[in-house]
């Protein structure tokens, strides 16, 4: 039987709680992998992927990010990031939960799990934190151009100027996802470009914590922590002997249909980072771990694993 325990912990911005979530297994712990989830989601919707590593030996642990899910605290907060430092502040939090978790599962292997947004922060995590892990799974993350990242500040620093931090802005939604739908055939809904399975959609459509317009604060942490990640002194930050598996979705818009993903890869390659590696889903959207074919997603994360727990 899983053991699961929901419990908060002081968020590094001073006046949030962090809702965080443990999934442990009956049996001894062979190690832990962290959760970092994606934009406008909750950690809970990693459930089904956490139980199947509890089978498998590995407890699993992961907080709501600042402005998402219970840590948001009210529907106000939703979407809103903090005033100052805001993914340096996710990455501070991130790590509070590493410590948490290090204090209960002593001289075990740990590992990091990003997925989007979440990927984003777990590689900004690596270059401060990343002696204090064993590896690093990246899923559904990307890269972007500086003039994409320019224009991107531009629009969000005008939006914020007349209508403030807190204003929900749905230009600056289309600005970003406007054309993530222009290769699926038919879409069915505007979420299309998550995944295959309609089931997932329609959830994450009706979920309130799946479906909400994100701040111009919320935008602004999305842009700053990519120029953040993307410069070369921040990459050679990162431990050399780190090893990393970038996973992602041939569909997925987030990483430029699979090219985003080889430009990260490349750039970690290139800063000498020894074992890297990249595997890609042909038919798969953004959600790798909700697709229809998530059991070998499932399969082969585990398979990693088992190659890195030593």
């Amino acid at each position: 039987m899983m053991i699961k325990k929901e419990f908060y912990i002081p968020s590094a911005d001073g006046v949030h709680r962090l809702h965080v979530i443990l999934w442990e297994p009956d049996t001894e712990v062979k190690g832990v992998v962290q959760i970092s989830h994606g934009m406008i989601e909750m950690v809970e919707r990693y459930e089904d992927f956490a139980l199947f590593l509890n089978r498998h030996g590995y407890a699993v642990i992961g907080n709501d990010h600042l402005g998402h899910g219970l840590t948001a605290g009210n529907n106000s907060d939703l979407g809103y990031i903090c005033p100052s430092n805001m993914s340096a502040t996710v990455v501070a939090d991130l790590h509070r939960v590493t410590k948490c978790a290090k204090k209960k599962f002593k001289n075990v292997p740990y590992f990091l799990f990003g997925h989007s947004m979440g990927s984003f922060m777990a590689r900004r995590y690596l270059m401060r934190y990343g002696m204090d892990v064993d590896g690093a799974i990246l899923a559904g993350t990307g890269a972007q151009s500086s003039l994409i990242l320019a224009i991107g500040n531009l629009q969000s620093g005008f939006v914020r100027m007349i209508l403030g931090d807190r204003y929900r802005s749905r230009f600056l939604k289309a600005s970003a996802f406007g054309s993530y739908q222009r290769r699926i055939p038919h879409p069915r809904t505007q979420s299309d470009w998550l995944t295959r399975d309609v089931d997932v959609v329609d959830f994450c459509l009706s979920n309130k914590y799946c479906n909400y317009l994100f701040t111009v604060n919320g935008y602004r942490t999305i842009l700053e922590v990519l120029s953040y990640i993307q410069k070369k002194e921040n990459i050679d930050r990162i431990p050399k002997e780190m090893p990393i598996l970038l996973m992602s979705g041939g569909q997925d818009p987030v990483g430029n249909y699979g090219k985003g993903v080889k430009k990260v890869y490349d750039s970690y390659k290139k800063a000498g980072i020894q074992d890297v590696s990249m595997k890609l889903y042909p038919d798969d959207r953004h959600e790798i771990l909700n697709e229809l074919n998530k059991d070998i997603v499932y399969q082969n994360v585990l398979k990693w694993l088992t190659q890195h727990i030593g």
